[in-house]
């Protein structure tokens, strides 16, 4: 069993600047419970779901995991194609710079492992007929 994490982006960290800001005004104001609450809550947000989405390759069977949301596995010999993809469509995956997976005869799925090259090498090695479109 092989486990790779997601790889993060810094446009992760612009989307909690408001919350952060708004803790830090009711610092500001003096209101300690909001505001160590507030910066509690974004650290908290941002440790779970970064240690929560992974990609995992159990014997055949690719384990698409987030949180409770994505729970998704894939038998990598129904994997058809490999794509790079720079889509915004929801997905388990904390970057941009992503993959998308096409598997089955119409299903996919997109996701940002960290260490792309080793990720997708293991998958060929269960599937060596995967269709690779990724351009470095």
């Amino acid at each position: 069993m092989k486990i790779y994490k997601s790889k993060i982006d810094y446009w992760l960290g612009l989307l909690l600047l408001y919350p952060i800001y708004l803790s830090v005004a009711s610092l500001v104001k003096g209101q300690w419970m909001y505001g160590f609450a507030g910066i509690g809550f974004v650290v908290g947000v941002v440790l779970f779901i970064s240690k929560t989405t992974r990609y995992i390759i159990k014997g055949n069977q690719l384990i698409v995991k987030c949180m409770w949301i994505v729970n998704e596995t894939i038998d990598i010999s129904k994997i058809r194609k490999i794509e790079k993809t720079n889509s915004i469509l929801s997905s388990p995956a904390l970057s941009l710079d992503r993959i998308a997976i096409f598997y089955n005869k119409y299903d996919e799925v997109y996701i940002s492992p960290k260490e792309r090259k080793d990720f997708i090498e293991d998958l060929l090695k269960h599937n060596p007929s995967i269709e690779m479109k990724i351009y470095s």
